[in-house]
C-alpha cells in the first residue's frame, strides 16, 4: 500500500498557477491604474519636450525665471505653484489636467483611447505585466506581488523616472 504524507503539499498545476498569475496582474492593475493616469501629469523628476513648453510658457508670462532646460526641478515646481495660485488651482506643483488646461497645454500620454488603438496606457500595462512575469516567474503570489509594488513606488518617486517603462528600462 501507498502511504500519501498529508503534511507534503502537491506540486502546483500549471493551470492553477496561470491562474494564479492572472490574479496578480488584475491586482497589480487595480493599483496600477490610478498611477497610469497620474502619470500624465508632469511633475518633479519629469523631462522631456512637455516640460520644455511649460517651462517655455511660465518664463513667457514672467513666472520662471530659470533655464529652459527640459527638466522639472525644484525651481520649476515652485514655478508651477506660483501659477496655480495666482490662477485659483490647487497649489501643488503638479500639471495636472487642470493646470494644463490653464496653461494652454494638453498631456500627451493623458489622451482618449479610440476604438482599438494602442495608448500608452496600455503599453504601460503589458510592459509592466511582462517584466513581473520575467522578474518573478517562479515565485509565490507575493513575491509577484512585490515586484509589482517595487516598479510603481518607484514611478511615485522623484528619485526615478516618472514612468513604467522609464523605471524598467533605466
Amino acid at each position: 500500500m501507498i502511504s500519501i504524507d498529508k503534511r507534503r503539499r502537491p506540486r502546483m498545476r500549471p493551470r492553477r498557477r496561470l491562474r494564479r498569475l492572472g490574479a496578480a496582474l488584475v491586482l497589480v492593475l487595480v493599483v496600477l491604474l490610478p498611477l497610469v493616469a497620474d502619470a500624465a501629469a508632469l511633475k518633479r523628476g519629469s523631462r522631456g519636450d512637455e516640460v520644455v513648453t511649460l517651462q517655455k510658457k511660465l518664463k513667457q508670462w514672467g513666472y520662471y525665471d530659470g533655464a529652459v532646460d527640459g527638466i522639472f526641478g525644484a525651481v520649476t515646481e515652485k514655478a508651477v505653484q506660483y501659477f496655480q495660485r495666482k490662477n485659483g488651482l490647487t497649489a501643488d506643483g503638479v500639471v495636472g489636467t487642470k493646470t494644463a488646461a490653464a496653461l494652454g497645454m494638453t498631456l500627451s500620454s493623458g489622451s482618449a483611447s479610440t476604438g482599438g488603438s494602442d495608448t500608452a496606457s496600455d503599453r504601460s500595462v503589458r510592459l509592466l505585466a511582462a517584466c513581473i512575469y520575467g522578474e518573478s516567474r517562479g515565485e509565490p503570489y507575493k513575491g509577484q506581488v512585490a515586484v509589482g509594488a517595487v516598479i510603481l513606488n518607484r514611478v511615485k518617486s522623484s528619485k526615478f523616472p516618472n514612468s513604467i517603462a522609464g523605471v524598467i528600462y533605466q
